[in-house]
């Protein structure tokens, strides 16, 4: 599979791929469509291991489906190879808006740019549906660190390059802390893992200096007072960490990194079945059985239409390259 050479041609084909690809689906598939939907089980692929945030979100939207439309919601869990494999997966499936992907920035907008050859088209392979939720990672040092505030930290590791270190077990985690370095202009140490929770104990037991890390694997070590947080990687505070200013706010200026869900469908899906999933999917959002997913996790509710989501996708992707490659990352 060949990807396009550049992102700003990416971007230009976006909306027309997809409008090509939905006007070649099946005639069978389209008329289906044009009846009742969904008119039998759904199946939410999520391309990382059950208990995990994404895993939620999917259990927690396909209740509300279940209980609105009558149709069950099948979890299939399909991790390993940083998402690849699930997205592939669907990729190759029916378009017929029956499987559908529940996923991160990962596969959609950090892949391309860390690996040389992907088993998928993050824009040609996919009909955009809608975004699920946006959130934030907070910067975590250890509770005895003599560093009280980002700027503290800032101003030890400029007077003292390359002594202190961070970890990260997942690409949202390692990103925000190369943002950190490039923005900041400091050289920190990258120590990589394989989750966020086993770079936790390293940091718990002083093996690394910092992280920025995911609200719902922090914030129990935060709040059990093992660990002090200095500031949150979006450009708005956690409405669980109100006293924590947001790492722009502590000094460096520009620091914006999330995390995000979404929901794509396989390109050729007929449009109309499209905007119905996407229609429900908003409102499961903004259901009280999603409720509780998202005030636990910080995640902030988000959801919009197939072309809003689209556009958003090209931003990240840009973003995340950005950032990967003045980092120098070579993709594998």
């Amino acid at each position: 599979m060949n990807k396009p050479s550049t992102f700003s041609f990416r971007r230009r084909t976006l909306g027309a791929g997809i409008a090509a690809a939905l006007a070649l689906a099946a005639p069978g598939v389209f008329a289906q469509g044009a009846a009742k939907y969904p008119a039998k089980p759904l199946t939410f692929v999520v391309p990382f291991a059950a208990g995990s945030a994404t895993d939620q979100i999917a259990r927690a939207l396909g209740q509300f489906i279940t209980q609105e439309t009558g149709q069950a919601v099948v979890v299939e869990n399909k991790g390993g190879a940083s998402g690849m494999l699930a997205a592939q997966g669907v990729a190759r499936a029916a378009p017929d808006g029956y499987t559908v992907l529940i996923t991160t920035n990962t596969t959609h907008a950090a892949n391309e740019h860390l690996y040389k050859k992907l088993p998928y088209d993050p824009v040609k392979d996919f009909a955009p549906v809608t975004g699920l939720g946006k959130g934030g990672q907070v910067l975590v040092v250890n509770a005895a660190s003599p560093h009280k505030s980002v700027a503290d930290l800032v101003a030890y590791a400029k007077a003292n390059p390359g002594k202190l270190s961070f970890g990260s077990g997942s690409s949202s985690s390692r990103m925000a802390g190369e943002m950190l370095k490039q923005l900041a202009g400091v050289d920190i140490l990258h120590v990589p893992y394989k989750s966020n929770p086993l770079a936790i104990t390293d940091l718990l037991g002083g093996q690394i200096d910092l992280m920025i890390t995911d609200v719902s694997t922090g914030l129990p070590q935060v709040q059990a007072g093992k660990l002090k947080a200095l500031g949150f990687s979006t450009q708005e505070r956690s409405s669980m960490l109100p006293d924590v200013p947001t790492i722009e706010q502590a000094g460096v200026k520009g620091y914006n990194m999330g995390y995000w869900f979404a929901a794509y469908l396989p390109a050729g899906t007929p449009p109309q079945i499209v905007n119905q999933l996407s229609t429900l999917l908003g409102k499961a959002v903004e259901s009280k059985q999603a409720a509780s997913f998202y005030t636990l996790s910080g995640t902030s509710r988000w959801h919009g239409s197939p072309e809003e989501l689209a556009r958003f996708q090209a931003e990240e992707t840009a973003k995340w390259g950005k950032v990967i490659k003045a980092a120098g990352i070579q993709p594998e």
